[in-house]
């Protein structure tokens, strides 16, 4: 996890499927099972979605019988596995998938269940925005920070989800606004903790100045979004992908 925090990704996934290889021999290992969850979270960094999809389909079962249905082990497998299927287009299960999590973490006791609860209506504000459905992701976002006001990366992802609300709406005065929230936020966030969110902030700032008519601060803000996605997450990886795309964009116009 270290490793996969540090942004070092293919070494990640080497060392969680190591670990996995050696505890493989031990009966009921909680330990194996876990260290392939960090592998498929390292894989679908590096671009490799549908591979770290399969990987959570394997998994899911595993988790079920070793820590039970609505362990929040369990819960942060479905989430995660969840926010891996939009990124295959598949955006309705992603937000059914993600508003069963967020039901059953609401109603879970422990310390982990409100944030399992935040990140899977982080995935399904995320799933709404991809769907068009943008008032609905606003409402969610604005409902969702209001239950998490501490600074935090999920304060931070939800704030991204609200620009992109807000970008989808045409309102984008708003949006730049907290797109510079979000940006202030991310300058007090570790970078350890920040470091998977590495070039959204350059691009909500690129759709709304855009969308507000400032395309060469926008193409800035898209480059820079593009070479810093490129260079943490490969060339595959969705951000990737949507930076480049926007250049595109840009630059035709």
């Amino acid at each position: 996890m270290s490793l996969y925090m540090d942004g070092r990704y293919a070494e990640a996934e080497a060392e969680a499927r190591a670990v996995a290889e050696a505890r493989s021999v031990l009966r009921l290992d909680s330990y194996a099972p876990l260290a392939l969850s960090v592998a498929a979270l390292a894989t679908c960094a590096q671009g490799r979605h549908a591979e770290a999809l399969a990987a959570y389909d394997e998994l899911l079962p595993v988790f079920g019988r070793t820590f039970g249905a609505e362990h929040p082990q369990t819960l942060k497998l479905r989430s995660d596995r969840a926010q891996t299927l939009v990124r295959l287009d598949r955006y309705a299960e992603c937000e059914a998938e993600c508003a069963a999590v967020a039901r059953i973490a609401d109603r879970g006791a422990g310390s982990l269940m409100p944030l399992t609860a935040g990140a899977a209506r982080n995935g399904l504000i995320f799933a709404l925005n991809k769907q068009g459905r943008h008032e609905e992701a606003e409402a969610l976002a604005r409902e969702t920070l209001a239950a998490h006001p501490a600074p935090t990366r999920l304060t931070l992802v939800l704030r991204l989800g609200l620009t992109r609300a807000l970008n989808g709406q045409g309102r984008h005065e708003e949006a730049l606004a907290e797109a510079e929230r979000a940006e202030a936020l991310r300058r007090k966030t570790p970078d350890n903790l920040s470091r998977t969110e590495t070039g959204a902030v350059e691009l909500a700032f690129a759709n709304a100045l855009l969308g507000l008519g400032r395309t060469a601060e926008a193409r800035t803000r898209a480059m820079a979004a593009h070479g810093a996605c490129r260079a943490a997450f490969g060339p595959e990886h969705h951000r990737t992908i949507e930076a480049r795309a926007l250049l595109d964009r840009i630059d035709s116009t």
